[in-house]
């Protein structure tokens, strides 16, 4: 480090020291000076331009944002307050696309999505002040902001308070407004479920669990016969598949004979990111899967490798919602695996397994209920009760796991929760929510 670089730094904390003790006169001075030594620096160019905000010189603020992003475009605190000052200057376009090119650096910017909002909300686009607006909630309420009065900053309060009561009162309307037709054609007492079902989501109204060991991870849909195993006579589709059970084993041994294609379930069999839901007895844990369908996308290339599966798979009445559904695989566990006690996502579909490699000392847990597969016998259960499985045996364990329908739900109903889980993956993916 030269003696140029030691005094740039030791100015450097001279500054930050005056503004943590609130002299911020000397501050400026400092932060002045590091830009006389370093015109690009973007934490004093930063400082200073929220100075001027306060001060009331945006014009100043944002020639200073603007040289920090010359020397840095991928700085979302510097978009963020480029941003903050031009919507100051009234520049509410431009503002726009600085707060939109800080979010897409940082999608946890709760501040930048909360005065993107008010934009939209100023500007009449509710649906999007209400992305917006949830977004910054969330992103805020998940670094532990915005929960309660006490951690929320006093000269913030008014506005969160705004902007959930806004999220209240619009996001029910945008769900609603993708079942209108619908409801228009087929009438409200046909609908009736899956609008209880919308305010359970939204909290407008207690799940009131029939089975206290069922707890849905995403939606909860009531009124459906709740059972950890379902009765085979529901399911007349599971006929193809057991008819077929030799040439769908006969394509998993080619695949597993490749291993192209196969891959972690979880993403990673790696004990120390997934030690919550894998264990092992001896030799390290692998739960691997080969999938035909992914989120709900069909992977070609896989069901090229297995013609027979791929057309038997197509012919059925699975779940099929863009992006979510089906999930479809050869799930593959090692001798010693334990997929630990996990929940799934919502009673609306259930998960079908037709076994096909079944060694001794292999069994399924549901809800408490224990069961052992046996090959080539279909059947289904509900993944929202608590479930594990293990592979004691000595070889590998392969079923064929696939989503289908909960054969309660209506056909209107069906298309209503296709609807319904497609549009709430449209709103959470513009608020910056994952999965």
């Amino acid at each position: 480090m030269t003696t140029h670089d030691t005094q740039a730094d030791a100015q450097l904390q001279r500054a930050r020291a005056a503004v943590e003790a609130g002299r911020y006169a000397e501050a400026d001075a400092a932060f002045a000076l590091v830009l006389t030594q370093d015109p690009g620096h973007a934490e004093s160019l930063n400082y200073l331009a929220q100075r001027a905000l306060v001060d009331g010189r945006p014009a100043q603020a944002i020639e200073l944002l603007e040289r920090a992003l010359a020397r840095d475009a991928d700085n979302a605190e510097s978009w963020k307050n480029l941003g903050f000052a031009r919507l100051a200057a009234g520049q509410g376009e431009a503002a726009t696309a600085a707060l939109e090119a800080s979010i897409r650096l940082d999608p946890g910017a709760f501040r930048a999505r909360l005065f993107l909002a008010q934009i939209h909300e100023r500007a009449g686009r509710v649906r999007e002040a209400t992305m917006q607006y949830f977004g910054a909630i969330v992103a805020a309420q998940a670094q532990g902001l915005w929960l309660s009065e006490e951690s929320t900053p006093p000269a913030m309060r008014e506005r969160v308070l705004q902007a959930m009561d806004f999220v209240d009162r619009h996001r029910r309307a945008i769900f609603a407004e993708v079942l209108e037709p619908l409801r228009t054609q087929h009438g409200d007492a046909a609908l009736a479920r899956v609008q209880r079902c919308l305010a359970i989501y939204l909290g407008e109204a207690s799940a009131d669990w029939p089975d206290p060991r069922q707890r849905p991870k995403f939606l909860y849909f009531p009124g459906l016969p709740t059972m950890p195993y379902f009765d085979r006579a529901l399911f007349p589709w599971y006929a193809v598949l057991e008819e077929n059970v030799d040439a769908i084993r006969a394509e998993l041994l080619e695949v597993l004979r490749g291993e192209r294609g196969i891959a972690p379930f979880l993403g990673t069999n790696a004990l120390d990111r997934v030690g919550d839901q894998l264990a092992g007895a001896e030799a390290p844990p692998a739960w691997d899967a080969f999938f035909f369908y992914r989120h709900g996308e069909r992977l070609d290339e896989n069901c090229a490798r297995c013609p027979r599966t791929a057309a038997i798979l197509d012919s059925l009445p699975l779940v099929r919602i863009r992006e979510h559904a089906p999930e479809i695989c050869f799930s593959v566990l090692t001798p010693g695996t334990h997929i630990l006690p996990h929940r799934g996502v919502t009673n609306t579909r259930l998960v079908t397994h037709l076994p096909l490699i079944v060694p001794e000392n292999c069994a399924i847990v549901v809800g408490g209920e224990k069961r052992e597969w046996r090959e080539g016998e279909c059947f289904t259960f509900d993944d929202t009760f608590e479930h594990e499985a293990w592979n004691r045996g000595d070889s590998t364990r392969v079923v064929m796991l696939m989503d289908c329908w909960n054969p309660y739900l209506t056909e209107v109903e069906r298309e209503a929760v296709t609807l319904l889980v497609g549009a709430i993956g449209d709103f959470n993916r513009a608020a910056g929510i994952n999965g």
